[in-house]
């Protein structure tokens, strides 16, 4: 049962394709086998690229396994589990409450496990919308909704193609950006109030150079035992409270 829920969302084939794509349906990434470009695959390719959507090619025998032998045609599709949304969709949802913006950026976080904490763990403390990467980075898969325990309904979530352009954005706004990473000042001497961004990067490699050099702070949880670091979504959620803390 539980691979069936891991398989959840997985469309395949080239009509079933064409038409998630015609019906406006939310889909993070296109699979291709490789050397298939012609007839109804090339426009499929063609308008998942005119829509900004992810196309990865993949060997024809990595497909027959993600499809588990069924009849894919030589093109397989992931749909979100929902929508997403907007950078200004969260802004819009800050401003209906009347609260300062408070935003998580997940940076390369691979782990569907991982995401679906943070954003229930977003939603339980108040902050107003996630923003993930389109490439480099686990998408809403029926997976990341599973783990969120239904938070996804309500955490809006944008997907962006460059984020450290997108937190220079965010900066343009009046948002102070907050990254949680190695050697950073202590994360409970901090002011957050305001407009805040706080980023989060995967465990294994944490926050990306470039997204690092983009924040105006980097935050740290002491580590006193023998492991390095946490899980990435049990950091985030110390460092979400913590800031709710300021709200």
């Amino acid at each position: 049962m539980e691979m069936q829920n891991e398989k959840q969302g997985l469309i395949i084939g080239r009509n079933a394709v064409a038409e998630a794509l015609k019906s406006g349906r939310a889909i993070d990434c296109l699979l291709v086998a490789k050397g298939e470009r012609g007839g109804s695959i090339g426009k499929i390719i063609g308008q998942c690229r005119d829509k900004g959507i992810v196309v990865k090619e993949t060997d024809k025998r990595k497909l027959d396994k993600i499809c588990e032998g069924e009849n894919h045609q030589g093109v397989a599709a992931w749909a979100a589990v929902h929508e997403y949304s907007s950078i200004e969709d969260i802004l819009a949802n800050a401003e209906s409450k009347g609260e300062e913006p408070f935003v998580i950026i997940c940076d390369e976080i691979e782990d569907p496990h991982n995401l679906g904490a943070i954003i229930r763990t977003a939603d339980a403390c108040g902050a107003h919308g996630i923003i993930i990467p389109k490439r480099r980075g686990v998408a809403l898969t029926y997976a990341v909704g599973k783990v969120s325990a239904g938070a996804v309904e309500y955490v809006p979530v944008a997907r962006v193609s460059n984020l450290p352009n997108t937190i220079e954005e965010l900066k343009e706004k009046g948002f102070w950006v907050y990254g949680a990473d190695m050697d950073g000042k202590r994360w409970d001497e901090q002011d957050y109030s305001g407009k805040v961004a706080l980023v989060v990067g995967s465990e294994g490699k944490g926050v990306s150079r470039l997204v690092r050099e983009k924040c105006d702070f980097v935050v740290s949880l002491p580590m006193k035992g023998k492991i390095n670091s946490l899980n990435a979504s049990v950091a985030a959620g110390i460092l979400m409270y913590e800031i709710a803390k300021h709200r």
